[in-house]
């Protein structure tokens, strides 16, 4: 379980987020197991991800992203 305050400042952490730009359709960004693989397009992705959740302190500004789940 993560601390709502910042590890570097002790100041308050916000939830956020950092949009994933693939193709023209944004969205949040994931995290895949294992080694990249690269594909006729770019990279296979595979069909099981994470979503990651970020963590923004609002005195510093320093950033923590967790992949949820």
């Amino acid at each position: 379980m993560r601390s709502n305050s910042c590890p570097k400042c002790q100041g308050s952490m916000a939830e956020g987020y950092v949009p994933h730009e693939r193709s023209s359709l944004p969205g949040l960004g994931r995290w895949y197991r294992g080694a990249p693989v690269a594909g006729w397009f770019g990279l296979k992705l595979p069909k099981t991800y994470v979503d990651i959740a970020t963590w923004r302190c609002q005195r510093c500004g320093f950033l923590e992203q967790y992949a949820k789940g």
